[in-house]
């Protein structure tokens, strides 16, 4: 029962971010896409939208970009400049 409580909350620590960041990319289209649109009373870039859209995509995909390069520097299928430094001595 504990597996299945621990493995649901690490599928949350990366859907989370995932989420943020597919709205980030959805925030940052319909603020550009805003210029475009005719009907409006002031067309042009939304740029409180696209500012938050922007920082939202970063975050979500800097996370997991993150914890995929810590998971494979864990299992060492980084390259070699990337595999933690051991002392010597």
């Amino acid at each position: 029962m504990k597996v299945t409580l621990y493995r649901f909350i690490a599928m949350l620590l990366l859907v989370i971010p995932g989420l943020m960041a597919t709205y980030g990319f959805l925030a940052m289209k319909d603020a550009w896409f805003a210029q475009f649109d005719q009907t409006a009373a002031d067309p042009g870039i939304l740029w409180g939208k696209m500012i938050l859209g922007l920082i939202l995509f970063g975050v979500g995909v800097a996370f997991i970009g993150g914890w995929i390069f810590f998971r494979d520097r864990k299992h060492n299928y980084v390259a070699p400049r990337f595999r933690e430094k051991r002392k010597k001595g």
